[in-house]
């Protein structure tokens, strides 16, 4: 592995043979998708060519049920597919179905046959729904694990821009003189060009290359959905993702009628807020890989959801309508409008930073043998969800006769009892949101040689012990979780307990006075290292008192007689003198004096556990640390 690729940003990968393809692969897909469902839907609208009998919001309605239903009919055989077969080649083929469908949409556009257009749609949205699992799964087979932000960042945000350029372009080509020519050149040249980029991308061989595929779309479904029930954290993180589609459902769905009836503007503000909506998820998007330190950082999960809650609700009061039908430069001047910019701006952000660390979760924490199967059943959970975003929609709208502002102040609120129920099933989102938030407004934490930790297998980590927020600036840095071993005191304090006792940290004490506790400390240890844990120790046995590294105890060489690990030797600089030291007084006893302060975290190459005394980690930190303390 690059040990430099932590310091690059993630547009690296772009360049990267293997990633780049399939970037520009999953691109010119959404990107072709777009163009041909916004064209076909205009010119059913509005070309004389293309009218039918049927009115055209229940067309519009059966358009979007027809790209939606392959991920319910098809999703568990793709998942299955994915699994039994090598990626690029399945990639490869679906590309050339691509280019039939596109094809034969051409012909369709050409002798405006709206019936043979509407089957292809059904078949572009199959051919989606087998892209889908194969696109996520094959992402941690090429990348590092430090890299799966950067390649979902990039994904997504790809992602969203390409359905905002697809939108568009399908509008335009539909108003140029014999559009229905230049539509059925374009998409075919799109697909085209498509292939020719999967060509490129790496080989990734089948992960369950013994599995049975059965059609059955039932059966089959409810078997995927157990699949993607069999860890509890993935499928809570599925269901986030999914809630989020149920949000953006929500919010694209009525953004017609909103600039119609609610702000009295004209088709370019439609076209506007979808723009601002798209590019704010892909610079939320794009934002995690610089805020979460090249790793999956959970705690951008509720600060996304935050600010879901906070600008939807925002919404309902941004908002003011003009006396006449206004357009683009009618509609900016107006201070409450942009309010309304800024708010659906927000709103994307917030949902890029929810989303893209759960989609890391998923890749990361599921079986990579069942990987693509977890994926079809995220897939079947966000087509669920986008029809329920609907029916939603038809209750609060028709039945219960809501303004749309208030549709979004309800969704909004029921965004934060969704969150409050999933940070309260999983104490850990809220944790890692804990140490995300202190880390990043108490400290500037600088990380030199991280890499040292190994990304596999069990290892004990030794640092010097500065202040009370020690292990929590560790736990921020650091691309694996740890289990901290904490002097008992400390693992009770209020706030800290909660994050100590959520990342499953280990209480201990001395053996003289609580015995119980100690021995029971060096058997979870052992029983943490056998399940191939990173283990964190403080050797000196309590904070220091004047900011010199204390002598370390033999505790650590206890811990590697019954486990003989690798150690990875680490220091801390910068803390002493912060308020959770003990300069000047004991801790937390005096008024902070600093905020965002230097601290730097270092890393020392493994040290094997035969050479690892108590008295070699000492000096080995020692210098480390150097003068800073």
């Amino acid at each position: 592995m690059d040990n430099n690729h932590q310091e690059r940003s993630q547009f690296y990968l772009l360049k990267q043979q293997r990633f780049a393809p399939l970037f520009w692969t999953q691109f010119l897909g959404a990107f072709n998708d777009n163009v041909f469902k916004s064209s076909l839907l205009i010119l059913i609208a509005f070309s004389a060519s293309y009218q039918v009998s049927m009115e055209i919001n229940a067309l519009n309605n059966i358009a979007a049920m027809l790209f939606i239903l392959p991920y319910f009919l098809f999703s568990a055989l793709a998942g299955e597919v994915a699994e039994k077969y090598e990626k690029s080649f399945l990639i490869r083929r679906i590309k050339l179905f691509e280019i039939a469908i596109m094809a034969c949409a051409g012909v369709a556009f050409y002798f405006s046959q709206v019936a043979g257009l509407l089957l292809l749609l059904f078949c572009a949205g199959a051919q989606s729904t087998f892209f889908a699992p194969i696109k996520y799964s094959i992402i941690p087979q090429h990348l590092h694990s430090d890299e799966l932000v950067g390649g979902n960042a990039l994904v997504e945000s790809g992602t969203f821009l390409a359905i905002l350029l697809g939108t568009i372009l399908g509008g335009v080509l539909t108003k140029v003189e014999n559009g229905p020519m230049w539509i059925s050149l374009v998409i075919l040249v799109i697909a085209f060009i498509g292939w020719l980029s999967s060509r490129k991308i790496p080989t990734a061989e089948a992960a369950c290359p013994d599995i049975t595929i059965k059609f059955n779309p039932f059966t089959e479904t409810l078997k995927t959905l157990k699949i993607g029930r069999e860890t509890h954290s993935v499928y809570l993180a599925c269901l986030a993702i999914s809630w989020f589609w149920f949000l953006g459902g929500s919010y694209l769905t009525q953004l017609p009628n909103y600039t119609k009836v609610v702000l009295n503007g004209d088709q370019t503000i439609v076209t506007l807020l979808l723009a601002l909506f798209s590019i704010g998820i892909a610079v939320g998007s794009l934002l995690c890989e610089r805020l979460s330190g090249h790793k999956i950082e959970l705690g951008l999960v509720p600060l996304g959801s935050i600010g879901l809650t906070v600008f939807g609700v925002d919404l309902f009061f941004a908002h003011s309508a003009s006396e006449t039908t206004i357009g683009f430069m009618q509609f900016i001047t107006i201070p409450t409008n942009i309010r309304v910019l800024a708010d659906f701006v927000m709103i994307g952000v917030s949902g890029g930073l929810y989303i893209v660390p759960l989609y890391a979760m998923v890749q990361e924490r599921s079986d990579p043998k069942k990987r693509s199967r977890t994926i079809a059943a995220l897939n079947i959970l966000n087509a669920a969800f986008m029809v329920v975003s609907a029916i939603f929609a038809m209750l609060f709208l028709s039945v219960m006769g809501l303004s749309i502002p208030e549709f979004f102040m309800v969704i909004a609120i029921m965004n934060a009892v969704v969150a409050w129920y999933i940070y309260r099933t999983i104490p850990e989102f809220l944790m890692r949101f804990i140490i995300w938030i202190i880390t990043h407004t108490m400290y500037r934490v600088k990380h030199t040689d991280l890499h040292n930790i190994p990304d596999e297998g069990a290892a004990v980590i030794v640092c010097n012990h500065v202040s009370y927020m020690d292990a929590m600036i560790i736990a921020g840095a650091c691309h694996r979780p740890i289990r901290f071993v904490m002097f008992k005191p400390i693992y009770n304090m209020p706030v800290l307990n909660f994050v100590f006792r959520t990342a499953k940290a280990i209480p201990i004490h001395s053996k003289s006075a609580d015995p119980e506790t100690y021995e029971a400390a060096f058997n979870k240890i052992s029983e943490e290292l056998n399940n191939e844990e990173v283990i964190c120790i403080f050797p000196e046995g309590k904070l220091t008192t004047n900011g010199d590294i204390d002598t370390f105890k033999n505790g650590i060489e206890k811990i590697l007689q019954r486990n003989p690990v690798p150690v990875v030797p680490m220091a801390l600089k910068g803390l002493w003198g912060s308020f959770f030291s003990h300069r000047d007084g004991n801790a937390l006893t005096r008024r902070p004096r600093r905020f965002w302060s230097k601290v730097e975290l270092v890393a020392a190459p493994i040290i094997a556990a035969d050479d690892a005394t108590a008295k070699a980690l000492e000096l080995n930190v020692k210098s480390l640390r150097g003068s800073a303390c």
